[in-house]
């Protein structure tokens, strides 16, 4: 026990907050939030609020030192801490408590008006063609034992964070936190919005949801299994341009399906075949479908392509910034965790204008910590726009 005491305490030069700018600009978001949770304290003698947790997540995520809600509670302790973050002093059972007491789904709105600052990282024709591009996927976390809400198998719990992610800014733009087994297209059926281009993996391919997905008012790019029943109503030209892009078909199918199953849809759909070439030589034909009429068959293959912006996205909030340890342990404490990780994203892409690398990363966490200066900061930050150029 005392051996645990001493690896999770934490003496305050180690976390000092010289250069607190990215954490204290989003008090002025997170104001709003304050009284949030607040309906129960009849006594009127709550010390922890809403924006004041919030605020300790994003420390958090900025700070290496930091690994487990007891060291948090910590940090509440430390007078030029709170100082800096305009905290009070809090208790272990407070923070526990605050998992369940303020609504995850409060943080939906800050995180639209962050991703709403961000400015787009392409433009031009491709842009212009694909504007509203979302890629849709789902990503599992490992959790605890003591989660049982997350119940995965009879041996292992965990938690799928259900993302879409803003492919032209590079930016998450929506989340859900589900236990690991439920399903993906269940719960982007819930998460539609109107003006989208979603770009989905075959595990999302379903008649059913594609109608759902234009009935909502946006379009898609999906990929489906080679073997689904064609009924071609128009082949269309596929030029030198589009063939160099992989491109090796383009049709208007009369429906989707064979003639037996109900037409769900009831429209034509496109599907245009893209070959690719894998480093070993091997080649594979991606079926891609699309109710966009209107895109040259290489922007169809290319806003696939881009559906793997969302898989380096998850990988970098699992490896870079560490997003794998849970400080709650009930659902709505994980989706404030997974709200706040974007958010320091979001921050940090506001700051730089793109995603950092994992030695710009541990650059802002020494800012923040008063080991690295305004100067080296910048230094570190201009290399990374240099290589991003």
């Amino acid at each position: 026990m005392a051996g645990r005491r001493r690896r999770e305490g934490l003496e305050e030069s180690q976390i000092c907050l010289q250069g607190s700018r990215l954490v204290l600009q989003m008090r002025r978001l997170l104001e709003r939030l304050h009284g949030a949770g607040t309906a129960r304290d009849k006594a009127g003698n709550r010390q922890l609020f809403c924006d004041d947790y919030i605020c300790m997540l994003l420390l958090y995520f900025f700070t290496p030192a930091l690994t487990s809600l007891r060291a948090l509670q910590q940090v509440s302790g430390w007078e030029q801490t709170r100082k800096k973050l305009g905290i009070r002093r809090t208790s272990l059972g407070s923070l526990s408590e605050a998992a369940r007491v303020f609504d995850a789904r409060l943080l939906e709105p800050i995180l639209e008006e962050l991703v709403g600052e961000v400015a787009p990282l392409k433009t031009g024709r491709e842009a212009s063609a694909l504007r509203g591009l979302t890629a849709v996927d789902g990503s599992n976390f490992a959790g605890l034992s003591r989660m049982l809400w997350a119940l995965w198998d009879q041996d292992r719990q965990a938690v799928k964070l259900h993302l879409h992610f803003d492919v032209l800014k590079a930016a998450p733009c929506q989340l859900a936190v589900t236990p690991a087994a439920y399903s993906e297209p269940a719960q982007l059926k819930a998460m539609l919005e109107p003006g989208r281009l979603y770009v989905i993996d075959r595990g999302y391919a379903s008649f059913e949801l594609f109608a759902e997905i234009l009935q909502a008012g946006s379009s898609f790019v999906g990929r489906v299994k080679d073997d689904i029943s064609l009924h071609v109503q128009e082949e269309r030209l596929v030029d030198e341009t589009r063939r160099k892009a992989g491109v090796i078909r383009d049709v208007i199918l009369r429906r989707l399906g064979t003639d037996r199953h109900k037409d769900v849809i009831g429209r034509p759909m496109r599907l245009v075949i893209v070959r690719t070439t894998s480093r070993d030589a091997r080649q594979t034909d991606l079926w891609l479908v699309t109710d966009r009429f209107d895109l040259d068959a290489d922007l169809v293959a290319l806003a696939y392509k881009y559906r793997w912006t969302i898989e380096l996205f998850f990988r970098w909030l699992k490896c870079v910034l560490g997003a794998r340890h849970f400080v709650a342990h009930n659902a709505n404490g994980v989706l404030l965790q997974m709200y706040a990780a974007l958010i320091v994203c979001l921050l940090i892409q506001l700051r730089i204008g793109r995603q950092p690398t994992k030695r710009t990363f541990e650059a802002i966490q020494f800012y923040l910590m008063g080991w690295v200066t305004d100067e080296e900061l910048d230094a570190q930050l201009s290399t990374l726009r240099a290589l991003a150029n």
